[in-house]
């Protein structure tokens, strides 16, 4: 697998010192067959009074971090180091009975699925699930892949990125409206847009990996990512990025998963002092490829044989 390196560092600055409360970060990403990771290191600034880390509802790794002092600037830099295999959905067989849309979860799955089957956001008029109903033929069936492509793929297509600073996320109706919003907005609009197709989808949270030579131009990179699983009989949840259009795990790091994106936040906690005491925060991501430095290693070893 190729192994590639994650530093995220968020700061976050205040014109007085502060007093800082918990705060739980999801930095840590999933290991998987697809991903594992090979180490991690986390400097905090200040120092806190205790770490400690917990797994939680969805199995996400979090750290818990308390302080017992006050400061003026907090500091989290996460720095891990994993493999990363890319996998396209066609290589995951899809149970007969699911391999067209529209098709019917086993039972026995239904009552761990209904929750992420369940829109957490009104739809007035039916908004929503008209623009996903578009894409199913009013006659007859369509591939389930092809589907749920066609949904990636229109929102790429017909969306304006823009990066949002602010807090929160917009719903899925403002998104619809706008045409256009941030990485995280448009996971959670086709995370609601293939509920209302009856699918069971889940929001994630993770890093953006972009090659240096990448052919093609991402969006939300230098950052972090956000995009949405669907569950598939037989190839289980697969990953889909309507930001960027991509179908599969291709340079997609997953760190978190969740029902809704309020769970899935990589960084969350409070402090007490003067609102007027914010100066605001900043996020970096910075990803590298060991294959990537090798090689250029390589190249710099034969110009100066040559």
């Amino acid at each position: 697998m190729p192994v590639l390196n994650v530093r995220h560092a968020t700061t976050y600055r205040y014109r007085e010192p502060v007093s800082l409360g918990e705060h739980r970060l999801m930095f840590r990403p999933r290991d998987s067959w697809d991903q594992r990771l090979l180490d991690a290191k986390l400097d905090v600034t200040p120092t806190p009074s205790s770490v400690r880390w917990v797994h939680d509802v969805f199995g996400n790794c979090v750290t818990v971090v308390e302080f017992s002092r006050r400061a003026k600037e907090l500091r989290f830099e996460s720095t891990i180091r994993l493999e990363h295999s890319s996998v396209v959905p066609v290589d995951f067989p899809i149970a007969s009975h699911a391999q067209n849309y529209p098709f019917s979860y086993d039972a026995e799955e239904m009552p761990d699925l209904l929750r992420s089957i369940e829109r957490q956001y009104p739809d007035r008029g039916y908004a929503l699930y008209r623009w996903a109903r578009q894409f199913v033929p009013s006659e007859g069936s369509v591939g389930t892949y092809e589907l749920l492509s066609r949904i990636t793929h229109a929102v790429r297509d017909d969306f304006t990125y823009v990066r949002r600073a602010e807090m929160g996320i917009q719903d899925p109706l403002t998104t619809l409206e706008l045409q256009s919003g941030s990485c995280r907005d448009f996971a959670l609009f086709m995370m609601e847009a293939v509920r209302s197709l009856g699918l069971a989808a889940r929001f994630v949270s993770g890093y953006l990996n972009v090659p240096a030579n990448a052919a093609e131009r991402y969006s939300g990179g230098g950052s972090t990512h956000a995009w949405v699983q669907v569950y598939i009989p037989g190839a289980g949840w697969m990953e889909f990025d309507p930001t960027n259009g991509i179908v599969g795990n291709r340079d997609l790091i997953r760190v978190a998963v969740a029902r809704d994106p309020i769970q899935a936040v990589p960084v969350w906690g409070t402090w007490t002092g003067l609102a007027s005491a914010s100066l605001g925060l900043t996020v970096e991501v910075q990803i590298t490829s060991e294959s990537t430095a090798v090689e250029r290693r390589n190249a710099r070893a034969v110009g100066e044989v040559t």
